[in-house]
Order: structure tokens, then sequence, then C-alpha cells
């Protein structure tokens, strides 16, 4: 079981913060063109102040109820939805969420038709490595999920295998830049602490951080 993080500091955010603009310059994307969203699964509410702080403002929560708490103790967020969607939750999440970047079944799109509209904005997650134990629809399925979709969709989300070297999931990210240009998508939630850097080459318009942006500098 992963231990919550405590004592996160300001300052250690906004220099790993600065480490990711260098590396997001050193893939050759603009300010602006990646967004970085802070992941926040394993912070307890108590430790957001120190990401405002720090100079992030967009995060996301996999869960929904902790996603209510944390959102309406820290509203100067914008805040998204990342984890597992389930669909008995959709309507909890949706009034405090600027996107779902999970939605994979019919269940959830049966729910967001009840409780969203055409301002609602959903990701698509796509298995694209095809991995048996992992969340998101299959590359195929994507044109007749889109057109079942009852709000707008904005783009794709996908997590590739956990590989020892980021190099090899660039295949992945491409695959999925290319799902979305064929489809017109814009926005594209890939990368982690892992392997960003090579997700932002691909074309990630969304990339998700946790353990890089909270690692203590040395002093």
């Amino acid at each position: 079981m992963v231990e919550l993080i405590h004592d996160l500091r300001a300052e250690d955010v906004r220099a790993n913060l600065e480490t990711v603009h260098e590396r997001l310059d050193a893939a050759g994307r603009k300010p602006g063109d990646v967004q970085i969203l802070a992941a926040v699964k394993y912070l307890p509410e108590q430790e957001l102040s120190a990401l405002a702080q720090g100079g992030i403002t967009l995060v996301g929560e996999n869960r929904a109820q902790e996603l209510l708490t944390k959102a309406e103790a820290h509203p100067g967020f914008t805040w998204d939805f990342i984890g597992a969607l389930q669909s008995r939750k959709v309507a909890m999440v949706l009034p405090h969420v600027r996107y779902i970047h999970s939605v994979a079944s019919d269940s959830a799109l049966e729910q967001l038709g009840k409780h969203g509209g055409r301002e609602t904005r959903i990701l698509i997650e796509v298995n694209i490595a095809g991995e048996a134990d992992k969340a998101g629809i299959t590359p195929d399925a994507l044109p007749g999920f889109i057109e079942r979709c009852p709000v707008t969709v904005v783009g794709l989300m996908t997590m590739p295998p956990l590989a020892p070297k980021p190099e090899q999931n660039r295949r992945h990210f491409a695959a999925l830049r290319e799902l979305a240009e064929a489809h017109g998508l814009r926005e594209l939630s890939m990368g982690t602490s892992q392997d960003y850097g090579v997700a932002a080459e691909e074309g990630a318009t969304i990339i998700r951080l946790g353990s890089f942006l909270y690692g203590r500098r040395a002093a």
C-alpha cells in the first residue's frame, strides 16, 4: 500500500515544476502547449496549499468522495477526475470537474446522458496496448463509442504498460495521437512521472504527474 505524502514543501514543488518545464522545452513543446496536472490521490487535503504556493493550478483526483472533499476545500484549483469511473459516481463528480479523463463504459455513458449536457466534456480512456488487466476501450471500438456518447468528447486518455525505460512506451503514445487525430480530438492525456518527456514528444496535451512533483530537493 502506498503511503500518503506529508510535509510537502512549496519550494520543492516549484523547483520540480521548473524541471518539468525545462524537459518540455527540450521536447520541443511551447509554454502552454502541455498542461501539467498534479495527481493528488496520495496527498491529504491539508497538503494541497503547498501545491498552489508552488505554482500548480490543475489537479486531478482518482476517487469521487475525495474529489468532493478536496475540491470544496480548495476551489482555486481547476479539478479533473482521473480515476476509474464508476457509473453510480458520475452525478457526484460532474459538478466539480472540468474534464473526466476516464470514460470507458456504456454504463458511464448512460449516466452522463442523465446528468450531463453538451457543456460536459470528457476524455475517453483507450487501452492502447491491449492489456487484459487495464481499463479502457479498444481502438477499434472508438468510433462507435464516440457516436453513442451523449456529451462532448474532447480527447483521449491512456495508461500504457509500466515500462523500465520510457522509450518503450513511445509507440503507444504515438498510436494514441494518431487515433485522436483521426477523430479530430484535440486533448491527449498521457504520460506520468516516469515517461512524461516521451509523451510530450509524441503530442501529449495533458501530463499527469505525482511523485516527480512531490520529491524533496536537497538543501
